[in-house]
């Protein structure tokens, strides 16, 4: 069995596949006032307790719904297009370095995570033609220090063909860390890089950072923002990262990963083989319950929530040890799904994963023909164009 030749998100993005499969869901999805269980395991990878739910408005496909512990209003129905009955899917990719990619030994990746390595940078452009070929596009969130590497044209390729580029933090830092310990690998290393400042500052700095060198070093604006990890109630307790992100122009973030069962107990640090038995049809319902509470939403502070839906590729991959075909049949039902209940789906991957597990591109031709398939009941769209229907929808 050929080892994995790529990797995750370095010791943060092993934070973030952890949280993503472990932790609790966020706020309550309320659908025609029917209340869905969460689905997912308790605990957090970082060691918290789960945080306690703050009511969040919330936004189903048919109807948005105002959340509340008392009761639930509704809001517009979220159109497509002017068309009532249109699933919105979304294909994203997080332009950043992996652990245990390309190969399962290599996990100094945490301290390098945008230093991408040719292979990832050239799947990244051939899955944004092989999409836009397809009838689609592709949205991306780049790593700040991806900006530093002497040639950048590749990304400017992709912007250029008119596939959105979004903020992704410039060292993939923790963006709910109230530790400086907390915030990446890198400072853990090397703290005399943080000076006095406290997480917050450093956290908007990252921020900050990223937008000014998307405009310096490709001339595009960040088309919106995506957290690195994926949390389950999103930013729902984090009020005052909420804001920096609305101070510094952003109208809406990816921030929240709905928690599932994968099939296994977990990350391991240790090599194994990929899992020769299927997920049990416990896992793919699992993932199939988990896209109702991944629907957008809304925080009181008017930000705008675009969940990542499960399951990722790390999640599947690493953590899972999953075969391709395995992780093809779990998007086949989730994007079918979609479109069938008018939902909004996310699609999360990362090009230093996928280039070595699904080197043919098999996960966008799926998607981009089941929505080619659907006779105009969804179409790809970028996490901005939800963002503007979420909007809209709220009059």
């Amino acid at each position: 069995m050929l080892l994995p030749r790529r990797g995750d998100h370095g010791s943060q993005c092993r934070y973030k596949c952890v949280t993503r499969q472990n932790e609790m869901s966020g706020p309550t999805t309320v659908r025609s006032q029917i209340r869905m269980r969460p689905t997912g395991l308790a605990g957090d990878a970082r060691g918290w307790p789960p945080p306690v739910q703050r009511p969040a408005r919330l936004l189903s496909r048919r109807g948005f719904l105002i959340g509340s512990s008392a009761a639930a209003a509704s809001l517009p129905v979220l159109n497509g297009a002017g068309d009532p009955a249109q699933a919105l899917i979304s294909i994203s990719l997080d332009l950043e370095m992996a652990r245990n990619y390309p190969t399962w030994e290599q996990t100094h990746w945490d301290y390098e995570k945008g230093n991408l390595d040719e292979d990832t940078k050239r799947y990244a452009v051939k899955a944004a033609q092989t999409v836009r070929e397809n009838g689609g596009i592709i949205h991306f969130f780049a790593v700040g220090r991806v900006l530093e590497q002497e040639n950048v044209d590749w990304l400017k390729e992709i912007a250029a063909a008119g596939h959105p580029v979004g903020n992704h933090t410039y060292d993939h830092v923790n963006i709910r860390a109230r530790r400086l310990e907390s915030l990446q690998p890198r400072f853990r290393r090397a703290p005399w890089l943080l000076h006095s400042a406290t997480p917050q500052e450093v956290i908007a700095e990252n921020i900050r950072m990223t937008s000014m060198a998307l405009k310096e070093r490709i001339g595009i604006e960040p088309a919106g923002f995506r957290a690195p990890g994926g949390f389950p109630n999103g930013l729902a307790e984090y009020p005052e990262i909420q804001a920096i992100l609305q101070e510094q122009g952003f109208h809406w973030i990816s921030t929240k990963y709905v928690g599932h069962s994968i099939g296994n107990s977990g990350y391991d640090p240790q090599y194994r083989e990929l899992r020769r038995e299927e997920p049990p049809i416990e896992v793919y319902d699992g993932i199939l319950r988990a896209q109702e509470p991944s629907q957008p939403t809304v925080y009181p502070s008017g930000l705008v929530e675009i969940p990542m839906c499960p399951v990722s590729d790390l999640i599947a991959f690493r953590t899972g040890r999953w075969r391709l075909e395995h992780f093809l049949k779990a998007i086949q039902q989730v994007v079918t799904q979609a479109i069938e209940k008018r939902y909004v789906f996310v699609l999360l991957g990362h090009p230093s994963c996928l280039s070595v597990m699904d080197p043919d591109f098999a996960t966008f031709k799926l998607i981009t023909r089941l929505v080619r398939e659907s006779s105009g009941k969804a179409r790809i769209v970028g996490l901005d164009a939800i963002a503007g229907q979420v909007r809209q929808a709220q009059g």
